[in-house]
């Protein structure tokens, strides 16, 4: 830990040291404001553009109405009390912690004659306003959104969530960009164990800067670099983080990203969409069936389509027809992985097209190159209709990183079927579920509550139970008080 660096008993000098600290000169939106109120010296130092001009013009002004002498004695608890009117005033005796501090957007305040620096936290950020995620629409809700500043975000969970049990608690990650994070949970509901657990491991992430913000630290929570599949759950609706909050679940919000970690994060909980709580719950269980049949057919109808296209032997008489009547000038393994690359490509390019020409774009892949394409004898036309049905099975699934995951999943369980058939597509599945089933997401089962099989919670994920009636919390978080 490192050793606390008190002011100098010298004015001069803890200005002198804060302005080389911050390197004052070579930078020109640090500013270092020296003025003299009530006969006492004072510098400011600030950064312009995190601070609200009119707030600190307001508190110099009030400053300079002092008389001299008001602050020959007492002068640090008539300051921070009485003359500087200011909710958000702090002391801090630390120089270095001062310094670093303005770094984040609150203004210094050094006195002479005083061993500690006032810390006015009249900063302000560049924020957009709360518009609805593009990744997580609804028909009929509400449409504000989480935004890049955390304090905006933590005003709209509050919001939504007025107990006085939900607590959000301060930590600063990377040893130079020392971003904001806030740990977000209902003390009387979340298992003060696992709040515990994920504050060690967010404590333990040693590096530079979080550069991709949430991206970077779950990086350092999941463990399995490698690891296609998301063990962490992320929402841009306020909505969406506060009914994993009263189900026991914490919440990372992090300076600079709209996305909020919910932690921890079953293979389930990446299925779930506020459209299905939107809607009545008979069409909400239609939704979530309707969805999860999507999810399945993106994972296993090329495989299976494969399958039976290159063995014709296995299909029964009644479904005689599947397969392609022309396979076409290439290999139809190759096809698909065409394909597959192809939408990929297709969707990089719709990222980067503004969005006046993304029309233009879809008529362009869908209509001019999907066309020729079959026209020339590159691909089937069978080919083409399974992997349009696959990619709306992708696009269905309610998490991108989920979706991404399957994808890789699904060349993987093609490539199986295609070198060792029956037996590779049988193998490969068996070999999938088992990975799944092994993989932890914070020491939780990936698959629970289909295994370990618990019949109430896995009845919950595959039906949109009426709300009235569902009041049971996820056991596997332990919550406190599960029977509310």
């Amino acid at each position: 830990m490192e050793q606390e660096k008190r002011l100098y008993h010298n004015y001069e000098k803890n200005v002198q040291y804060i302005h080389d600290y911050l390197a004052v000169d070579k930078s020109f939106d640090l500013v270092h404001l020296d003025v003299e109120y009530a006969g006492k010296k004072m510098a400011l130092f600030f950064i312009d553009g995190l601070i609200k001009d009119e707030m600190l013009h307001y508190l110099m002004r009030f400053l300079a109405e002092l008389d001299e002498g008001d602050l020959d004695t007492d002068t640090l608890q008539k300051l921070i009390k009485r003359y500087i009117p200011y909710v958000e005033i702090d002391v801090e005796k630390d120089i270095d912690n001062a310094a670093d501090l303005v770094l984040a957007g609150p203004t210094a305040l050094v006195v002479e004659g005083l061993d500690k620096v006032i810390m006015i936290d009249a900063r302000t950020y560049p924020v957009r306003g709360p518009e609805e995620p593009d990744l997580e629409r609804v028909v009929r809700g509400s449409r504000d959104g989480f935004v890049e500043t955390i304090i905006f975000n933590t005003a709209l969970t509050r919001r939504k969530v007025r107990d006085k049990s939900l607590r959000m608690e301060y930590m600063s990650i990377g040893r130079r960009s020392k971003t904001d994070i806030c740990i977000c949970y209902l003390e009387d509901i979340a298992d003060s164990r696992r709040v515990e657990t994920l504050k060690d491991h967010l404590d333990s992430i040693d590096t530079d800067g979080l550069p991709m913000a949430e991206k970077t630290i779950e990086e350092y929570l999941s463990g399995k670099t490698w690891n296609p599949y998301p063990t962490i759950r992320y929402t841009e609706r306020p909505d969406t983080a506060s009914e994993h909050l009263y189900e026991g679940h914490i919440l990372v919000i992090i300076d600079g990203s709209p996305s909020v970690m919910i932690t921890p994060a079953t293979f389930w909980h990446h299925l779930q969409h506020a459209e299905e709580y939107r809607q009545k719950p008979f069409i909400g269980v239609y939704l979530r069936m309707v969805r999860f049949l999507a999810v399945f057919v993106s994972l296993f109808l090329l495989p299976f389509y494969f399958l039976l296209s290159t063995q014709p032997e296995l299909l029964p008489d009644a479904i005689a027809f599947i397969g392609p009547k022309e396979v076409g000038l290439i290999p139809l393994i190759v096809q698909f992985l065409l394909a597959e690359v192809g939408i990929d490509v297709l969707r990089m390019a719709a990222i980067h097209t503004p969005s006046a020409l993304a029309t233009a774009l879809g008529l362009v892949s869908a209509i001019i190159i999907g066309q020729i394409a079959v026209e020339v004898g590159w691909f089937s036309n069978e080919v083409v209709l399974y992997l349009a049905a696959v990619v709306m099975g992708t696009f269905a699934t309610p998490s991108y990183e989920l979706s991404l995951a399957n994808r890789v999943t699904r060349i993987i369980l093609l490539l199986a079927t295609a070198i060792f058939g029956v037996k590779g597509f049988i193998i490969s599945i068996t070999l999938y579920i088992l990975y799944l089933t092994n993989l932890k997401t914070f020491y939780i089962g990936y698959f629970w509550p289909f295994i370990p099989f618990e019949p109430k919670a896995f009845l919950n994920v595959i039906v949109r139970q009426p709300i009235p009636y569902d009041h049971q919390r996820p056991s596997f978080l332990n919550p406190k008080d599960p029977d509310r």
